[in-house]
């Protein structure tokens, strides 16, 4: 899953393109490098992130997703919003990203009554405070639970659980030590029985454990994409698709060789 983010905002300058014909080509650019799906945002969720309005985000977001769909590639919008789902979907979407997991209001109503693909992630509070001294007695465990509850939710309404990815959200509301926890226990998630989907490219974890600005984390990015992959994830969400893709292709040649332990 390749990230174009259409803000002003968001924590990684390589990755806005807020110009449609900059978007799209850029798009383009992921497709031809690797890319699966294409993930499309109007609105930062970075800490501290101010929120923007329904409307400005469908006009962010709207012509690029049109553009984009003419590319042979799942195009996702990036939104805990019914109302900016709703347009992306008219617009060509075929996948909703919402970091609130279906929290927001109508937003389950909307997924039933569609047949896009849907990922749930964990975020502990909003992005403007959630890195505000977050604190858990088992984070992996607690996370696992909130997100077996969504699926429930999910399912309840309506929604077919063939259509729900989980994604743990590293680095909503989470310390180093906590994304650490949660990556060194990703098949703990397995349990709820659905893809995960990852997120941790050249995020703030990947600067305290390196020391490096977001420009100069993309070793540190591959290796976190590797050793989910290598732990059962499904999806990876990525700013750098063709280097990344690149490393999977060794993950992937390699784990064909394991041999099952008799």
């Amino acid at each position: 899953m390749g990230v174009i983010n259409a803000t002003p905002d968001s924590f990684f300058g390589g990755s806005r393109r807020i110009e449609v014909n900059a978007a799209a080509d850029a798009a383009a650019s992921m497709v031809d490098a690797g890319a699966d799906i294409v993930d499309i945002g109007g609105e930062s969720t970075r800490p501290g992130a101010d929120p923007v309005s329904e409307a400005e985000e469908m006009d962010r977001t709207v012509p690029i997703i049109e553009r984009v769909c003419e590319l042979d590639a799942v195009v996702s919008i990036d939104t805990c919003k019914a109302g900016v789902a709703a347009a992306a979907i008219r617009a060509g979407a075929q996948f909703v990203n919402d970091v609130r997991a279906a929290c927001g209001d109508g937003m389950l109503e909307l997924l039933a009554g569609s047949d896009v693909g849907v990922c749930l992630m964990h975020m502990r509070g909003e992005p403007r405070t959630m890195q505000e001294r977050p604190v858990y007695g088992d984070v992996v465990s607690e996370v696992r639970e909130f997100l077996g509850q969504r699926v429930a939710a999910c399912r309840e309404a309506g929604v077919d659980t063939a259509r729900l990815v989980v994604d743990p959200g590293f680095g909503f509301g989470k310390t180093v030590s906590h994304n650490l926890a949660l990556l060194a226990n990703l098949r703990a998630l397995s349990s709820i029985g659905l893809p995960v989907l990852v997120g941790f490219s050249r995020k703030s974890t990947l600067g305290a454990l390196t020391g490096k600005e977001v420009t100069d984390r993309l070793p540190a990015s591959i290796a976190a994409a590797v050793l989910a992959a290598v732990d059962g994830a499904s999806v990876l969400r990525v700013h750098d698709v063709g280097e990344t893709v690149d490393a999977l292709k060794v993950v992937e040649a390699t784990l064909a060789h394991v041999r099952p332990h008799v």
